[in-house]
């Protein structure tokens, strides 16, 4: 027997004695009235009213003197010591106390009061067993390290980490700072499909599945774009929607198959509109959550009341190679690539041969806040081309600390174009790549009816999470990221 079964096997004998002693080790509920933080903040007025306080919360330690014990409570505020005496709470509750361990819950009630070594304590008057916990904590309660184990079993992450508790705070902290900020500007909250019949609105991968009722194939959402703007043609100029999108893609450092994305759009602006608001809405989310604009991450800071840097990929790119990429061949850019250790796939076009070397060769080197900005029109077919300069787009990407956090246009909204366009992706998708954009009729007749100019913007609600966490793995705010499955014993 393993010492994990052997240790199961003693706690679940300890339940069952506490059971036959007539006492509910799960009981159906517990007034509380005080959480261990308050009860910390406020020992002085506590202590000299001499208030009986309630509190519950998992038994983090336990150290036991024969007739009178020290224990450690956290719940989700802090960790409070607890003194608990036999001839306080009782001969009975005493027995009870010795069967208990770290990891049981408990409530209590008692005054608090201020041990010789100096440590706020709450004196145990009365003790409630809330529920018996049948496994230990891991590693005899001193944290949780191993990475897998704890993405995997991230309630176990919790209680024995408690600061991984403060990033999820932190990030949904994140969520409403960005709702507040859309909200006071005008926009709409909406809800999207995230079944759908095609996908679209991005260059990905979907996940497939099936309706049985309908007998139709159905994807899950790779984006929310081409719906959102469907509602700007019926007239909602400024909607968003923060919701999970699906890529059927690789697994990395910032990239997890299911992802929390805000996407918005407003009618009557442009990409240059988006920047603004970006630049506005990132401040604002680091004053509501640290109330200073600065933001560090890993050894760097950046101030981002500060205006943010713009880099022509197109340009920018042009220099690294010594060509204007824009007149490069496909066989140029793939020999470009291959002379650089990036080997080309045979059906890659020129759009994504021109994508992996600006990753490659530009994007290492970028670490201010900063918009990239004008990408060549094959790699972005939804967005608006620049009047004094064919080939290019009116789209950005926006980068905190080098890492790319989204991505907007100037939309396109002349429906032959957009049909020249998706028919141009779909001749790649004849070439078995099934990342590319599909004709999406239903879109094309909404376009048809009129879409004012308008600016559209996405950001990766996971990795501005990791941003304002100081996190480099987007595991680390994700609940429960994607993970093989275990191994079975």
């Amino acid at each position: 027997m393993t010492e994990e079964k052997s240790l199961f096997r003693v706690r679940l004998e300890k339940l069952e004695e506490i059971e036959k002693s007539g006492i509910d080790p799960f009981p159906n509920r517990f007034d509380r009235d005080t959480e261990a933080a308050e009860a910390l903040e406020k020992f002085d007025e506590l202590s000299l009213e001499e208030k009986i306080v309630s509190l519950a919360g998992r038994l983090m330690t336990v150290r036991r003197m024969g007739k009178a014990s020290f224990a450690h409570l956290r719940d989700r505020s802090a960790s409070i010591q607890l003194y608990v005496r036999k001839d306080v709470v009782g001969e009975e509750a005493y027995a009870t106390w010795k069967k208990l361990e770290p990891g049981d819950i408990v409530g209590v009630k008692g005054k608090v009061f201020r041990t010789k070594a100096g440590e706020i304590t709450v004196e145990v008057a009365a003790l409630d067993l809330l529920s018996k916990s049948l496994r230990p904590l891991p590693e005899k309660w001193h944290g949780l390290k191993d990475k897998e184990t704890r993405y995997r079993r991230r309630y176990v992450d919790l209680i024995a980490n408690p600061d991984v508790l403060r990033v999820f705070e932190t990030r949904a902290a994140l969520v409403r700072s960005i709702r507040r900020f859309l909200d006071g500007r005008g926009f709409l909250e909406v809800e999207t499909p995230v079944l759908q019949p095609l996908y679209g609105g991005a260059s990905a991968r979907p996940f497939v599945t099936h309706h049985n009722t309908l007998d139709m194939q159905l994807f899950l959402r790779i984006a929310d774009e081409l719906y959102l703007k469907r509602l700007i043609v019926g007239g909602c100029e400024k909607v968003y929607e923060i919701g999970k999108d699906f890529r059927n893609e690789g697994i990395d450092k910032t990239h997890n198959p299911e992802f929390t994305q805000l996407e918005l759009y407003q009618a009557y602006s442009d990409y240059r509109d988006m920047m603004n608001l970006v630049e506005e809405l990132v401040q604002n989310a680091a004053m509501d959550i640290s109330r200073s604009p600065v933001v560090t991450f890993g050894e760097r800071s950046f101030d981002l009341s500060e205006p943010w840097k713009r880099l022509s990929f197109v340009d920018t790119l042009s220099e690294k190679l010594g060509k204007d990429v824009l007149a490069m061949s496909r066989d140029d850019l793939a020999a470009a690539c291959r002379s650089r250790q990036i080997e080309p796939d045979a059906e890659d076009s020129a759009g994504i041969l021109l994508g992996a070397l600006f990753d490659a060769l530009v994007e290492p080197d970028i670490t201010d806040p900063t918009f990239v900005v004008d990408y060549p029109k094959e790699i972005s077919p939804l967005a608006k081309e620049k009047k004094d300069r064919p080939g290019v787009v009116e789209r950005f990407e926006p980068y905190l600390f080098g890492m790319e956090i989204g991505n907007a246009f100037s939309e396109l909204n002349d429906p032959r174009e957009q049909r020249r366009r998706f028919e141009a992706q779909a001749l790649l998708r004849g070439r078995e790549r099934e990342e590319a954009q599909q004709v999406d009729e239903d879109f094309l007749i909404a376009l048809e009816y009129g879409m004012p100019p308008t600016g559209g913007l996405g950001l990766g609600i996971d990795r501005l999470a990791m941003v304002f966490t100081d996190q480099v793995s987007i595991r680390d705010v994700l609940l429960f990221p994607q993970l093989r499955p275990e191994r079975a014993e």
